[in-house]
Parts: structure tokens; sequence; C-alpha cells
């Protein structure tokens, strides 16, 4: 079957990246194996090839518009789901080492197949809760980045994903829309948690009319012992 890549070839040269045939046909391929799996388990509600290319392709590289992805060595996206922006990032970007966390075995598997198929090298899958895996050595304050598209507020976020960035890192949550409420309730939480608001980029995503927001924060100390706590408490009790 033919596809029509030129929004996302466009949308690459809009971000300044430069994808080869071999990249083209990764995102390709990763757009067929999602609609195979789609249809025996929720990965998505996007399976239309523009709008993936769109609203899940494009919208995962648009953390450019906030980060050179080029002096970044080591990722963790956290609440991984289908794979984004993981996978969009370590096929756009294969220096990138990228660990894919989730609490769902099923979307691992997914991705196991997808990392296989796609023959991604420096990119592994690991089952688990946030608050959990970031109590682990090999985790806790190991990523130059850590990212997050998932649809939790700001502040719960906060404590999920930024254990796992070292000192000098980023932490990056993808946001629908303005994200100026959140960002005023998050405040202790980034405060408390070692971080500091570095910048918000609001952007338009490319070849729709959608509101997007990167709110990047810089990792400038450890992150406290006690944080995460258990599984489930960021969310029902953020750090406000």
């Amino acid at each position: 079957m033919a596809y029509d890549l030129k929004v996302l070839e466009e949308g690459c040269k809009a971000y300044k990246i430069a994808l080869s045939e071999v990249q083209k046909e990764q995102f390709i391929r990763y757009y067929e194996l999602l609609v195979e799996w789609n249809k025996v388990m929720n990965l998505t509600g996007i399976t239309e090839f523009q709008e993936v290319l769109t609203k899940h392709f494009l919208d995962s590289l648009s953390i450019v518009k906030a980060v050179d992805m080029t002096k970044l060595h080591t990722c963790i996206d956290v609440g991984t789901g289908a794979g984004f922006p993981g996978i969009p990032l370590k096929i756009a970007f294969p220096h990138l080492q990228i660990t894919l966390l989730d609490s769902l075995k099923k979307r691992l598997n997914f991705l196991d197949t997808v990392i296989e198929e796609l023959k991604l090298e420096g990119i592994c899958t690991v089952h688990g809760r946030a608050e959990d895996g970031a109590r682990k050595a090999e985790h806790r304050e190991q990523y130059d980045l850590s990212v997050s598209r998932a649809v939790s507020r700001l502040a719960s976020l906060c404590e999920l994903c930024m254990p796992y960035v070292k000192e000098g890192g980023y932490f990056i949550s993808y946001k629908s829309g303005k994200a100026q409420e959140e960002l005023t309730e998050a405040s202790k939480a980034i405060f408390v948690l070692g971080g500091k608001l570095d910048k918000t980029e609001a952007f338009q995503l490319f070849g729709t009319d959608m509101e997007r927001t990167l709110v990047v924060v810089e990792k400038k100390k450890k992150t406290p012992k006690q944080y995460p706590r258990k599984a489930g408490t960021p969310a029902k009790e953020p750090i406000l």
C-alpha cells in the first residue's frame, strides 16, 4: 500500500529533523502495527493514517521546540502507552537510549513487537508503576530526560517523572491547550521535588489548529528520598 508521507516530511522539515528512507519506513511499519494491534486491544482512538502522522508522530517530535535532542543521551518515557512519544523519538534520534515504562503488560508486548519489527536498538521496555520504578537504583536519577504525554495533572506528573531525572537534566510534559493553570498549581511540587521551571513553549501542532504546550522543568537538585510516595498517592493527593 502506498502511503502519503507529505505531512510527516513537511513537519519534520519544520522541526529541522532529517528523515532517511529507512526512518520513513519505520514510521509506516509502526503505524501498521498500531492499527493491527488496536483491533484487539485499546491502544489509541486515532487510527486514520494522516491523523496518526500529525496527532501522534509529529506531536511526539514537537519536543524539539523546547530542547536540543542531539545533546541528550538517555530518556525515559513514563506511562508510554502505545509508545508516544518514546518510539517516534527513537526513530528520529537513533542515538538516544530510551526506556519505555508502562504499568500494563499487554501494551509492553505490543511495544516489544514494534521494537523487534523496526529493528530498533538501544531501547527497552519496563513493566511497572512509575512510583515503583523511580525507587529502583537503576532508574532513579539516571536520565537526561524524562517525558510524559499522560493526561494527569502536572502536579501529579512531576512526582511521577522528576525522580528519574539526573541533576542538570529535564522533565518535559506534553500538554494540550494552555498550561498556565496547571503550572500555577504545580509550582510547589516542582520546587519540592528538586526542579525549577525552565520555560514553556506554546504552539500550534503542525498541520492542525490544535494548541499545544511543552512544560520544561530543569532538575536542580536531588529529589528527596520520600518521593515518589506509594502507588496511587501522587494522583489522589498531589503536592500542592
